[in-house]
C-alpha cells in the first residue's frame, strides 16, 4: 500500500494549470539575471551560540517614529508568533531567492548577500534543531527571523528588507505554505480512494440495497457504491489543483501596496520560488485572501463528502442495519455500557465536518468588509486555513484507515435484500421492452406491489396467472427479471449498476492509481 503513495500526488489528477498561463512578458527595463553565483568565502562572522532565553523587550524593527513602546496588553493581543511560526521554512525560502535577487540587480553586494543566505540556513538549523526561542515581543514570524538575523549577522541583515514589505513578506509565505498543504491533501485523498478501491475489489459481485429518501430503492452491487465515493473525491483533488492553479502567482515586490521605484527583478523572485509569474497588480497582490477562500471552499466539500461517507458507515454498523462490522483496532467503548462497540472515527468525521466549514466562514466574515488595500484584519487568515488543513487531513487519513479495518457482514446483507421490492422498476423495464409506455408499466407494476403487500411476498413469488391479472403481456420470461441478483444483471447503461460496467469502472480506477503496480 505504501508504495502506491511514494509518487507525487498531482499525478493521479487531470490538472487545470494550463488555464491559468499568465501571458507575462518580462518588462525590457528589468536586468535580465545570469545563474545564482556560488557562495563567496564569508567576510561577517555568523554567531552559532544557542538561543537560551529570551532577551528583554527591545525596539520595534518599526519604531523609528514613535516614542513610546506598546504596552503588554496590546503586545499580547497583537503578536502572531504564538501561530504563525509554522510558516518558517517558507518565510526562509522567500527570504533567499530576495536576498539573490537584490545581490543580482546590485541593490546589495555579493559578500552582504552570501552573509544573509548563510544565516538564513544558520536560523532554520535552528529552528529545526529546537535551539532557536520564538519572541513575543517581535511580533511574527518575519521579524523573528529577521531580528536574529540581525543579531547573528550585523549590518548585512538590515538590508534583507530592502523592496519589501510585512505585506508581501507574509502573502508569499502563505501562498507556498498553501501550495504544500494542497499538494499534502492531494496525497491522503488518493490515500483513501485507494482504500476504497481496494475494498471494492475485496467484495466482488456483492450485492447490497441501494437507498434514496433512506429508503429501500434498487439493488447496487456494493462496487459500484463505493465508486461512487472515489469519483467524489476524485473532483475534490481537481477542485484543490484548480486552486493551486490559481494561488501560485507571486506577491513578493508588490512591497506594502504600490510597489517600490527600486530596480528589482520580481521574475526573478517568482521563478526561483516557484510561482507561474508574479502578480500583476501590486495592490490585488497584498490585499486579497481570495485564493485562501477557494481553499477552504475546497475542503468544506471535501468535508462534506467524507462526512457523507461517516454517516452512512455508521449506520451500516448499527444493529438495525448490521451491514458491516468494524475491527476492534478502529472501534471505541461505553464508560458505562459494557457490551458498547461504537465506530468513533467515522461519527467524528462528520463532526469535524462543522469544523472545517465553519474554518470557510469566519474567513468569508473577516473579508467581506475590507477596504483595499492591506488592513491588520488579514492577520487572521491564518489560524483557520491552518485548522482546516490539519482537520482535513486527518478526517482523509482515519476514513482510510477505517476503510482498512471493516468487513462487510455478507449474510446479513443477502438475508436484508428481498424486503422493498427492489426489483420493481426492472419490473416495469420489462413491460416497456414488450412495448408498454412507462407510465403505465409504473402503474402496472405498483399494483403488482400491491398485491405482495396483501399477500406478503415478494414479486418473484407471485405467479404467472396473478401477473397477468394485472396485465396480458407478461410472459413467462418475466422471472428472469425478478430477483435482486436479475434485477443488477439488467442493468446496462453506461455508469449503472451492471456487472460489465462495473468492472470497467474499477479497472479504470485500478490503472488509474496504478495499483496495478504491485
Amino acid at each position: 500500500m505504501e508504495s502506491l503513495l511514494s509518487s507525487s500526488p498531482t499525478q493521479f489528477f487531470s490538472s487545470q494549470s494550463n488555464l491559468f498561463s499568465s501571458n507575462l512578458t518580462r518588462p525590457t527595463r528589468l536586468l535580465t539575471h545570469s545563474p545564482r553565483p556560488r557562495l563567496q568565502p564569508l567576510s561577517c562572522t555568523v554567531s552559532h551560540s544557542s538561543q537560551t532565553e529570551a532577551k528583554a523587550k527591545e525596539a520595534k524593527l518599526w519604531g523609528g517614529r514613535f516614542e513610546d513602546s506598546v504596552t503588554d496588553i496590546v503586545e499580547k493581543f497583537t503578536e502572531s508568533i504564538s501561530f504563525d511560526k509554522q510558516l518558517y521554512k517558507h518565510d526562509i525560502m522567500g527570504s533567499k531567492a530576495h536576498a539573490a535577487m537584490l545581490a543580482q540587480q546590485g541593490l546589495i553586494n555579493i559578500s552582504d548577500r552570501d552573509c544573509i543566505l548563510q544565516g538564513l540556513e544558520e536560523i532554520e538549523r535552528r529552528i529545526e534543531g529546537g535551539e532557536f526561542v520564538w519572541r513575543t515581543d517581535r511580533e511574527d514570524v518575519h521579524m523573528n527571523i529577521e531580528a536574529t538575523l540581525t543579531d547573528m549577522i550585523g549590518e548585512p541583515a538590515k538590508k534583507l528588507h530592502t523592496a519589501r514589505s510585512r505585506n508581501d513578506q507574509v502573502l508569499t509565505d502563505f501562498r507556498l505554505w498553501c501550495r504544500d498543504a494542497v499538494d499534502r491533501i492531494i496525497g491522503s485523498i488518493k490515500h483513501l480512494q485507494v482504500a476504497l478501491v481496494s475494498l471494492a475489489l475485496e467484495n466482488e459481485g456483492l450485492i447490497v440495497p441501494g437507498y434514496t429518501h433512506l429508503q429501500r430503492a434498487q439493488p447496487v452491487l456494493l462496487q459500484h457504491l463505493l465508486l461512487a465515493y472515489v469519483e467524489q473525491l476524485e473532483r475534490d483533488a481537481g477542485r484543490l489543483l484548480d486552486c493551486r492553479a490559481r494561488l501560485n502567482f507571486c506577491p513578493l515586490g508588490a512591497c506594502a501596496l504600490a510597489g517600490t521605484g527600486l530596480p528589482i527583478d520580481r521574475f526573478m523572485t517568482s521563478d526561483a520560488l516557484g510561482f507561474i509569474a508574479p502578480l500583476r497588480n501590486s495592490i490585488d497582490a497584498v490585499s486579497d485572501r481570495d485564493f485562501v477562500l477557494e481553499f477552504l471552499s475546497a475542503n468544506s466539500i471535501i468535508a462534506i463528502h467524507l462526512s457523507r461517507l461517516g454517516e452512512e458507515w455508521v449506520l451500516w454498523a448499527s444493529e438495525e442495519f448490521g451491514f458491516i462490522t468494524p475491527s476492534d483496532s478502529v472501534s471505541t467503548g461505553s464508560s458505562i455500557m459494557p457490551q458498547k462497540k461504537n465506530p468513533d472515527p467515522m461519527e467524528l468525521v462528520r463532526g469535524k465536518s462543522a469544523r472545517v466549514i465553519g474554518d470557510l466562514v469566519a474567513l468569508l466574515t473577516l473579508c467581506k468588509g475590507l477596504p483595499l488595500a492591506y488592513n491588520r484584519d488579514l492577520q487572521e487568515d491564518k489560524e483557520p486555513t491552518f485548522d482546516s488543513v490539519k482537520t482535513i487531513v486527518g478526517m482523509l487519513e482515519v476514513s482510510a484507515e477505517f476503510a482498512q479495518n471493516i468487513t462487510f457482514n455478507k449474510d446479513r446483507i443477502k438475508k436484508a435484500l428481498p424486503a422493498g421490492y427492489l426489483d420493481a422498476t426492472t419490473l416495469a423495464d420489462y413491460l416497456v421492452k414488450k412495448g408498454m409506455p412507462f407510465r403505465t408499466s409504473h402503474d402496472i407494476v405498483g399494483r403488482s406491489v400491491a398485491l405482495c403487500v396483501s399477500k406478503n411476498c415478494q414479486l418473484q413469488d407471485l405467479s404467472l396467472d396473478e401477473l397477468r391479472s394485472l396485465s396480458p403481456v407478461f410472459e413467462n420470461d418475466v422471472y428472469e427479471f425478478l430477483g435482486v441478483e436479475n434485477a443488477v444483471k439488467k442493468f446496462c447503461s453506461y455508469g449503472s449498476t451492471g456487472s460489465e460496467c462495473v468492472d470497467s469502472q474499477l479497472n479504470y480506477w485500478v490503472t488509474k492509481l496504478k495499483m496495478n503496480q504491485n
